[in-house]
């Protein structure tokens, strides 16, 4: 057991401030004690810091790059696309003018046949 005393305010209160006073020492102590390892911590933080940094900005073009790389076969797709469709109109086109052209021969042939039958029947009856 502690040894009980009758102290006074006085003694008290000195008591008081010599405790903190020696708790302040001690914490100086130990903080200059452990002033070159806090740098060397920090020093080591910084450089975490900055390779994360360098690691996200790395992953951030790779990304960019992808996503360039997929606009651009998006845009390869539908320039392909739009080649194959206007390659379809101008084939169908092309069927449908000869189609017209056929049309128009058939038409002239069954005009001249008829023309032909005509004056046959005319040369007859003449």
């Amino acid at each position: 057991m502690r040894d009980i005393k009758n102290n006074s305010h006085s003694d008290r209160r000195s008591s008081a401030a010599d405790a903190k006073a020696n708790l302040l020492k001690a914490f100086r102590a130990a903080k200059e004690a452990a002033e070159p390892d806090r740098e060397a911590k920090q020093a080591e933080r910084i450089a975490v810091a900055e390779a994360r940094e360098a690691r996200r900005s790395e992953r951030k073009q790779a990304k960019l790059e992808e996503q360039n790389r997929i606009a651009a076969e998006i845009a390869e797709r539908e320039a392909a696309e739009a080649a194959a469709a206007k390659a379809e109109v101008e084939a169908r086109e092309l069927a449908e003018k000869s189609r017209i052209a056929r049309v128009l021969e058939d038409e002239a042939a069954r005009k001249a046949e008829r023309d032909r039958r005509y004056a046959a029947r005319k040369a007859r009856r003449s």
